[in-house]
């Protein structure tokens, strides 16, 4: 068995003294394992950075082994944010949120195109990665399965002044809607519905949503604080940031 493709490199850990196992999601073959020999090498080392792009190609005598890797690295990411702590979090988040949620070997084409385009902005330091990252949140969790419904009320069907989402169906309400004793509520931050950004405020709110979600996801196989730490550590750094600007 032998296939060639383009790849984000997610993880690794080590295997013996000089090899590891990698975690790429990639574009044909979603998310994969294989062996890598030379993994500690400085080289090697070098390329291991999340969200790294590179060619991988892999091969096992049949389909269902391990199988080994070789990789070419196209692109680093890290490297150049490396002093920006929040868009470093949200980058190990991404990259440790599709370990945990992705099956594995199973292809998520639009998903990872969509991967590619965040990592885009993130690298240039767009103004508005954080909105494109609460997007990319929303796409994940389309391809698990769990689309919120965001583009019109779920009782009026009203596309303006929307406001809150149901944790119950995921869909969105206008305020009028509502019952503002429902604890089953939790706020929509404007930037999601097309409307302005208001910083960091909207970036935890949009988390907020987003992870309720998510870890609803978790929840199913795995205990969701262990699973979901790197994006608990976003979330918190974000918070902290939050009360500093109060």
């Amino acid at each position: 068995m032998h296939w060639r493709d383009q790849g984000v490199f997610l993880a690794s850990r080590r295997h013996g003294e000089n090899a590891a196992i990698l975690e790429v999601f990639t574009e044909n073959h979603g998310r994969h394992l294989g062996y890598l020999r030379g993994a500690s090498s400085r080289k090697m080392s070098s390329a291991l950075q999340p969200g790294t792009q590179m060619t991988v190609e892999w091969r096992a005598r049949l389909s269902e082994h391990l199988g080994y890797f070789t990789i070419e690295p196209i692109r680093s990411r890290a490297a150049s944010i490396l002093n920006e702590r929040l868009a470093l979090a949200a980058l190990t988040s991404v990259c440790s949120l599709l370990t945990k949620i992705l099956a594995e070997r199973q292809s998520a084409e639009i998903l990872y195109h969509q991967t590619l385009s965040f990592l885009d902005i993130l690298e240039v330091h767009r103004d508005d990665w954080m909105v494109a990252y609460l997007h990319w949140e929303l796409d994940l969790l389309r391809e698990a399965g769990t689309g919120l419904s965001l583009d019109h009320c779920a009782f009026t069907g009203r596309k303006r002044g929307l406001r809150f989402v149901s944790t119950r169906t995921g869909r969105a309400l206008v305020a009028e809607a509502v019952n503002f004793n429902d604890s089953d509520l939790l706020d929509l931050p404007p930037c999601l519905v097309g409307g302005h950004f208001n910083g960091l405020r909207d970036f935890a709110t949009g988390l907020k949503l987003t992870g309720y979600f998510l870890r609803q996801i978790i929840a199913e196989t795995a205990p969701p604080k262990k699973a979901l730490a790197a994006r608990y550590r976003l979330e918190d750094t974000v918070n902290r940031m939050v009360r500093t600007k109060q």
